[in-house]
């Protein structure tokens, strides 16, 4: 599992650490990590043209001491100040004792560029000196953060300004959240972790699944096991305007592990003519989907979903009006599926805030209606209180297409069905969904997504 730490968190087990080492230490251990991956992109040092764009903090330091291990194995290496005064002295003095020299602007050439001008602890876009640096970054040079992007914050992912967009970030001892969310996710390109030697506490603020954790979570039948031993899950989605989602949260039910799918709503024909094993009508389930296609005037139906004892996940046209005191009181489990727009209508703010701030709307969501929080987007997230935040790492713009939020409900209701905690059940559907995806290409359609759920299921449980 790969886990993310906040700002709050490395800098005190920095603190700890630099307090055993020797004056230094701890920098020279980053440089040396981020020049040995500069290399490996540079293939051949010697000869490269490599430019440093120099903040005034520790960030600054460790370009400046990475550019002069580069230095001295026969890169040309020109350090850009932000601001010259006040540049790490030991660093300096380290580049130009390695033949690096200090320029005042950036060079028209590059083959590699290193963004050291904000660190961690960087706040709101960056500044105009900083900026005018950036806006003159070389084209066609690779460019490698140091730590993180300058200009995104590395708690939440926010980019309140102008900042970096890296191809490669190298960042030190431990993930940060922004690392992993958009919009600095997307900033960030491939990641590299250096390992300083950071003891970092036991539960991160951030988890994001690998293949081999979603592996042991899901529910594999046994020789004993029967269809109602599996989990039987109930649908009631789809109305006369929207019979498709109905049928597409049925067919991510189906190939979701639940031995049985029992659907209840108006579009059962549809459902049949297309998946004639399931289940019409009312009956005993382990869990429930409401909402995918319900229309207007329903609300009913999500109520009495909401009043049997057994986890609920509630989604689309659920969503609305929805009573946070109704949530709160259910003794099982209830999953939310919002998008941005619907997480926006939830907590009474603008869709842009919940789309510049993701981390902090499903954690404000998770916390007001006591209920896990699958919020959907670029950066997938699932929230519950007293858990770290899981941040979904498969997927592909192409999952962004009508009907593929109902596969991944009806998927997610079946991984309840099947025993999942809420959590566990978003966190593997939303993984295999994006590893579905994946496997499709594109363009693809939300059937095309459901009918690779097999496939991501065998890929996810090869050894």
């Amino acid at each position: 599992m790969r886990t993310a730490y906040s700002v709050e968190t490395v800098r005190g087990a920095e603190r700890e650490l630099i307090a055993r080492l020797p004056e230094g230490a701890l920098m020279l251990r980053a440089a040396a990590g981020l020049a040995a991956v500069c290399a490996g992109l540079l293939g051949r040092v010697y000869g490269s043209r490599v430019v440093l764009l120099v903040g005034p903090g520790d960030n600054g330091g460790d370009a400046l001491y990475a550019g002069a291990r580069l230095a001295r194995r026969g890169a040309g290496v020109t350090a850009v100040p932000m601001d010259p005064a006040r540049m790490h002295a030991g660093g300096l003095a380290a580049l130009r004792a390695a033949g690096g020299r200090v320029a005042e602007s950036v060079p028209a050439r590059a083959d590699l560029v290193l963004d050291g001008l904000v660190g961690i602890g960087g706040r709101g876009g960056l500044r105009p000196a900083a900026a005018a640096l950036v806006e003159r970054i070389p084209a066609g040079a690779v460019v490698v953060a140091v730590d993180l992007p300058s200009g995104v914050d590395a708690d939440s992912g926010e980019v309140a300004g102008a900042a970096v967009t890296a191809d490669v970030t190298v960042t030190f001892g431990a993930y940060k959240p922004g690392l992993l969310i958009d919009p600095g996710a997307s900033r960030a390109g491939a990641l590299r972790l250096v390992d300083i030697g950071l003891e970092l506490p036991s539960q991160p603020g951030l988890e994001a699944l690998q293949h081999a954790d979603v592996a042991e979570l899901l529910p594999v039948p046994t020789a004993s096991s029967d269809k109602y031993r599996r989990g039987v899950v109930g649908i009631v989605a789809g109305s006369a305007q929207y019979p498709g989602a109905a049928v597409l949260a049925v067919a991510g039910a189906l190939r979701g592990g639940a031995g049985a799918v029992r659907y209840v709503g108006p579009a059962a024909d549809a459902v049949l003519a297309r998946f004639p094993e399931t289940l019409i009508g009312r009956g005993r389930v382990q869990a429930w989907v409401v909402g995918p296609g319900l229309g207007e005037g329903r609300g009913g139906e999500v109520a009495q979903a909401l009043t049997d004892p057994v986890p609920v996940l509630v989604d689309a046209d659920g969503l609305r009006g929805l009573d946070a005191g109704v949530l709160r009181a259910r003794t099982a489990a209830t999953l939310m599926t919002p998008h941005a727009g619907e997480a926006a209508a939830l907590l009474g703010v603008s869709r842009e805030s919940v789309e510049a701030g993701r981390l902090a709307a499903a954690r404000d969501l998770a916390g007001r209606y006591g209920a896990a929080v699958l919020l959907k987007g670029s950066t997938t997230l699932v929230a519950s209180g007293g858990s770290p935040v899981r941040v979904n790492p498969t997927g592909t713009p192409w999952l962004a297409t009508a009907g593929s939020g109902d596969v991944l409900s009806g998927l997610a209701g079946s991984l309840l069905a099947g025993g999942l905690s809420a959590v566990d059940a978003g966190s593997v559907a939303a993984y295999l969904h994006g590893l579905a995806a994946r496997l499709c290409g594109g363009p693809l359609l939300a059937q095309d997504v459901a009918e690779a759920l097999p496939a991501a299921w065998r890929d996810v449980r090869r050894p």
